[in-house]
Parts: C-alpha cells; sequence; structure tokens
C-alpha cells in the first residue's frame, strides 16, 4: 500500500475533511514513478543462441530470397532482436547458380563496379554473372545490400555461406530446412 504525505502541500490542495497527517489512499493526478517505467530487454552477445538453416536456392527469386536470408542474418525473426548486436542465425545456400529472375532482368539488370582509375565504370549483365565462374555472387550481392553497412554488417555477413552446387561441408551442424518456396507462390518461378 502507498503512503502519502500531503503535509508539504498545504491546505489549499488537500481533499475535504482531511485534518493532516499521512493519506492512506491514493489522490487524483498523483501517480509513482515505477507504475509509468516499462523497460525492454536487450540481448547481450554472450546470450544469443546461433542455429543454422539451410536454403536451396534451385529456382527462387533473387530479390524475394535475399530479403528472408537477410532478416534471419539479422535476427530480425526473434523475439530478442537488438539492432546493435549480432543476434541473427547462420544461414547455408545450396543452388545459388539456379536462381531465377522475373521479367527481363536476367538481360536487363546491369552490376557496376570502378576501377579506381578515372572513366574505369566497367558493367556486367546478371546473365553473365550467372554464366561466370562465380554465379553465387548473384545472390552475396543482393543479400549484402540488404544488410546494413559497418562492423556490425560485415560481422553478419559472415554468417552467410553460399554455394553454387548441391555439396557444403556444413552438415556437422545439422542445419535446419528452410522452404522458401513455400511461404509465398511468388517466391519461386514456375511454381
Amino acid at each position: 500500500m502507498t503512503f502519502w504525505d500531503l503535509s508539504s502541500i498545504g491546505p489549499l490542495f488537500a481533499p475535504p475533511g482531511f485534518t493532516g497527517g499521512v493519506l492512506h489512499f491514493k489522490p487524483k493526478g498523483l501517480t509513482p514513478m515505477k507504475a509509468l517505467m516499462k523497460t525492454t530487454k536487450a540481448a547481450k552477445p554472450h546470450e544469443v543462441e546461433k542455429k543454422w538453416h539451410i536454403v536451396d536456392a534451385d529456382g527462387l527469386v533473387v530479390g524475394r530470397a535475399a530479403t528472408i536470408i537477410a532478416n534471419i542474418l539479422r535476427g530480425k525473426h526473434k523475439t530478442s532482436f537488438t539492432p546493435h548486436v549480432d543476434c541473427g542465425d547462420n544461414v547455408i545456400v545450396i543452388n545459388a547458380d539456379k536462381v531465377r529472375f522475373t521479367g527481363n532482368k536476367l538481360g536487363q539488370k546491369v552490376y557496376y563496379k570502378h576501377t579506381g582509375y578515372a572513366g574505369g565504370i566497367k558493367g556486367i549483365t546478371a546473365a553473365k554473372v550467372l554464366e561466370g565462374r562465380f554465379p553465387e555472387r548473384v545472390l552475396e550481392k543482393a543479400v549484402e545490400r540488404m544488410i546494413p553497412r559497418g562492423p556490425l554488417g560485415r560481422q553478419q555477413m559472415r554468417n552467410l555461406r553460399i554455394f553454387a552446387g548441391t555439396e557444403h561441408p556444413h552438415a556437422a551442424q545439422n542445419p535446419e530446412v528452410l522452404d522458401i518456396a513455400s511461404m509465398n507462390r511468388k517466391n519461386k518461378v514456375g511454381a
């Protein structure tokens, strides 16, 4: 029970019939500060439990798969999400060379890079990247551009492992299968 001492505010503000001393009820307009305060638990790095997920990217739309993977890497699917802590899970992506684009993006989307010299801008289409030596870079760059830039973003990107084929060396981690294609019919081309 809360006791209120009204001797300091004077008789002008006292309730009717009050002669002095201590009140045993809560007058209107006076609230203790504890009742107003709410706290949000922030996760600490040593409290975070990281799981492993595996995604089969065969036939998945690049952008839709990348948004789901980026959210898992950041940890936004957890109730304990904290923006300044790496609380995301590890993600393994297989068959990254079989991702798909919608519309005419395969031939029209251009990835640019600059050599650092004047006039040294280079461009390569998505089709050439997928046919080239490192086809997994299409999905890697899509996810990387959805992660915040900075030291925390680089740490979260280290939790992503992308492989062009079906083989991966992380079977000992017992990854959970994450079926992105079944989440929404638009996530897979031709489904």
